[in-house]
């Protein structure tokens, strides 16, 4: 199986990943798994260390929620660009879990102890977007939010008594009184330019979003391609059925609702800005285009075996 190194975000929901790293030792040790452990410090840290570790171990840890995942992903993608390819892996103490549901690792602690230790593997595609504030691109495993959804992220973020699928919801519901006015954007793929007053566009590798907003209910982390939902302008009390509608993943059959599939994407502010989210990080408040591209068959994860 080789060796291990778990980067764990310490404050990770809420700093239940800093309190949950005795029982994480205590079940890879009693599975006789070759780990060490090291935690972050700051932002950005895991992408450091991952990127660090990738010359160094066979397997990379994600300990944390979709924040760190996604650095860990950015530090072994720019690993591999270096020449170093390891496989990930992720341990699930966050708030959403995401990235993981998405790629069918288990967001039970536990479950996912159990699944890193069994090392059944697969390879996934990954996403790269470049704009907003972040001009050198960033990677991500998930999805992008741009839009209605990016501003509900925001606002989940500074609650701290609420976490989790209901923290995301009462933010959805407080985005409604203060993101109405769509902004027009121009989508380009496929050839097939549309302008439209957007009030959210999702660029998804995953399923979910918030810990339980079904953004793209067929999405597969591994055909090579994103599954797009682009949510057209509508009245207040509208947001709240299509709200519901997402949370059943049955928002295709809305009007307002416009779905496809491609590996690229750019993403246009004619009017208006974008704020944007990567797997929930903050790419940009006020973005005025975006590209997004995917990478097929670019990093292989420990994840459960199918039906798990």
């Amino acid at each position: 199986m080789g060796k291990y190194r778990l980067i764990v975000n310490p404050t990770a929901g809420g700093g239940t990943a800093g309190k949950s790293i005795p029982d994480i030792e205590r079940r890879l040790h009693k599975s006789g798994l070759d780990f060490d452990l090291v935690q972050t410090e700051r932002p950005w840290h895991a992408v450091e260390l991952a990127r660090a570790a990738a010359a160094e171990v066979d397997v990379v840890v994600a300990v944390g929620g979709d924040g760190t995942a996604n650095e860990v992903l950015n530090g072994l993608m720019l690993a591999k660009n270096a020449g170093h390819t390891v496989t990930m892996g992720v341990l699930c103490v966050g708030r959403g879990n995401d990235f993981a549901f998405g790629v069918g690792i288990p967001t039970e602690l536990a479950a996912s102890c159990e699944a890193l230790t069994a090392d059944r593997r697969r390879t996934i595609d990954v996403g790269h977007v470049v704009g907003g504030d972040l001009p050198e691109g960033r990677y991500f495993g998930n999805g992008v939010g741009i839009g209605f959804d990016a501003v509900v992220g925001f606002v989940a973020a500074k609650m701290k008594h609420v976490r989790g699928f209901v923290g995301y919801f009462v933010a959805a519901i407080k985005t409604i009184f203060v993101y109405f006015k769509a902004p027009l954007v121009r989508l380009e793929f496929d050839g097939q330019p549309m302008d439209l007053h957007a009030l959210m566009v999702s660029v998804m590798n995953g399923t979910r979003m918030g810990g339980g907003f079904i953004m793209a209910p067929n999405g597969v982390p591994d055909d090579g391609v994103f599954d797009l939902c682009i949510a057209r302008q509508v009245s207040r009390p509208r947001i709240f059925a299509v709200m519901l509608k997402f949370m059943k993943g049955t928002q295709a059959e809305h009007p307002a609702i416009t779905t496809g599939r491609t590996n690229r994407i750019t993403v246009t502010a004619m009017e208006g800005t974008l704020p944007a989210h990567a797997d929930g990080e903050t790419l940009c408040t006020e973005g005025r285009k975006l590209e997004l591209e995917i990478i097929p068959n670019a990093i292989e994860i420990v994840s459960a075996a199918p039906g798990e």
